[in-house]
């Protein structure tokens, strides 16, 4: 039975971070924008059906969930609380496995994950977010922030200020990082 073992603030005011019992997904995060988005996953499905989800990101062994100005989180908490102890996760969809070496990544894109891996990634999850990588075009790489951090302000701005000077001092002074 899925449960909400504690549930965290994220510095986004309108997000929160609902820590589970058991591991949702092994390497995948999944972030949806809307309902018609998640209409292919039950579990992102479900959470729209609450009054005011305005995003629902899901990793690991936790749901962060964004809602809207207006709503109170009472009308979420309590209803999500339900619908998760009678979800079943086996109808989540399947992962894709990760790649291993592939071929046409490049040696600098390697890099910049695995440092991203270590050093940024924990602590975006553990403020109920993420961070996706769109593309590498010479020195500018594009993310994508995820979860909480999507519409966090302090994703765009400091956030995104700390990484880029992470990579320019760990992979190359050159590197631009620009948000999607």
């Amino acid at each position: 039975m899925l449960q909400v073992i504690d549930v965290e603030l994220t510095p986004n005011p309108h997000a929160l971070k609902f820590i589970l019992n058991e591991k949702l997904l092994k390497h995948e995060t999944r972030q949806f924008h809307n309902k018609e988005a998640a209409a292919s996953d039950p579990l992102a499905k479900i959470i729209f059906d609450l009054p005011g989800v305005v995003t629902v990101f899901y990793m690991d062994k936790f749901i962060t969930i964004e809602k809207t100005k207006e709503t109170q989180w009472g009308q979420i908490q309590r209803p999500l609380l339900n619908l998760l102890k009678d979800f079943d996760t086996n109808v989540i969809p399947p992962e894709v496995e990760p790649k291993g070496d592939d071929e046409n990544s490049s040696e600098m894109l390697k890099q910049i994950n695995d440092i991203l891996n270590q050093k940024v990634r924990p602590a975006l999850a553990f403020d109920g977010g993420g961070l996706e990588i769109l593309g590498l075009e010479g020195y500018t790489l594009k993310v994508r922030y995820q979860g909480a951090c999507g519409s966090c302000p302090s994703a765009i701005r400091g956030t995104l200020t700390s990484i880029e000077s992470l990579l320019k001092r760990d992979v190359n002074q050159a590197i631009q990082v620009i948000p999607a």
